[in-house]
């Protein structure tokens, strides 16, 4: 009997997503959680509609929720420092369907929502 190997390439989530690429997934009725690492007061000068607001300290107390999730995380910021460090962090506790979304919300209402408020 002859032994066969197989390399199976499984397709992994990028680590980055642009703000345009996010719009597309929402537009196309693609199921994902929108994740707002911010701080309440930054929330509630401007969010995403449909965004879900756990601060970036009180991810760890979530975990169980993202594992628990089918749909993929989208996880963004103001500027995508934070998101990028709770991605990266999700990823060592075994959560690969998160993406930062690159530039954050900052870069979200220049190039897809301009009414969605720009703040310092």
């Amino acid at each position: 009997m002859r032994t066969v190997t197989i390399d199976v390439v499984t397709a992994t989530v990028p680590i980055q997503i642009t703000p345009g690429e996010v719009k597309q997934r929402l537009d196309a009725g693609e199921k994902v959680r929108l994740l707002d690492v911010r701080e309440m007061f930054e929330y509630r000068q401007a969010h995403i509609e449909g965004s879900e607001l756990i601060p970036m300290r009180s991810v760890r107390q979530a975990l169980p929720s993202f594992e628990a999730e089918d749909a993929p995380l989208i996880v963004f910021c103001h500027h995508g420092m934070r998101s990028l460090q709770v991605v990266n962090w999700l990823r060592e506790q075994g959560i690969e369907r998160c993406s930062s979304m690159e530039g954050g919300i900052d870069r979200w209402s220049l190039e897809i929502d301009p009414s969605v408020p720009r703040y310092v």
